[in-house]
């Protein structure tokens, strides 16, 4: 049997953001890609406060398959 071997490419970009005001600057970086985004995953970090917790996004991974 002959199985064609199918390569995807991947490639992971680390996208530094402040959610309030870079939401311009990400729609601009996800229109400039070449290929087709296959995820988008947030790095939510913990914060701790004297008033209760919250969270914070401080970048994201997007990885865009080619």
């Amino acid at each position: 049997m002959n199985f064609n071997k199918i390569i995807m490419k991947y490639k992971v970009h680390h996208f530094e953001i402040k959610m309030q005001e870079d939401e311009q600057k990400l729609e601009h970086f996800l229109n400039g890609l070449r290929g087709e985004v296959v995820s988008i995953v947030p790095n939510v970090k913990p914060i701790f406060r004297p008033m209760g917790a919250t969270a914070k996004v401080d970048f994201l991974l997007i990885i865009e398959k080619r």
